[in-house]
């Protein structure tokens, strides 16, 4: 039986207004019956793929909010597979996110 060696990945990731896409420094007009929630999606790609899914973890930080409002900001590894992943970046209520940077770090065979 032959074991594969493991491998280690990382690398740092900024988003923020000038990210196409980007909405969590906006406040839409609502009807104030629900509650805001807010989400911005990054892909990353593995420079080289795993052979199976490997763990993600993800380090915040930096961030850019607003001072009007309490810092609400939540950063997870979702749909991890062996070829990369997507960190999801959320907020909520009225708090206005105008940058998130974060280091990811990736391990596995």
């Amino acid at each position: 039986m032959q074991s594969s060696p493991w491998k280690v990945l990382s690398s740092h990731v900024s988003a923020g207004v000038l990210t196409e896409g980007w909405q969590l420094n906006t406040i839409e007009d609502a009807d104030g019956d629900a509650p805001r929630i807010c989400t911005f999606e990054v892909p990353v790609t593995f420079d080289a793929p795993f052979y199976a899914p490997p763990v993600v973890q993800l380090g915040l930080t930096g961030f850019d909010i607003d001072q009007r409002d309490s810092a609400r900001l939540t950063l997870k590894a979702e749909s991890i597979t062996s070829a990369g992943f997507v960190a999801t970046i959320t907020t909520w209520a009225g708090t206005r996110v105008y940058g998130a940077e974060f280091q990811w770090l990736a391990i596995g065979a």
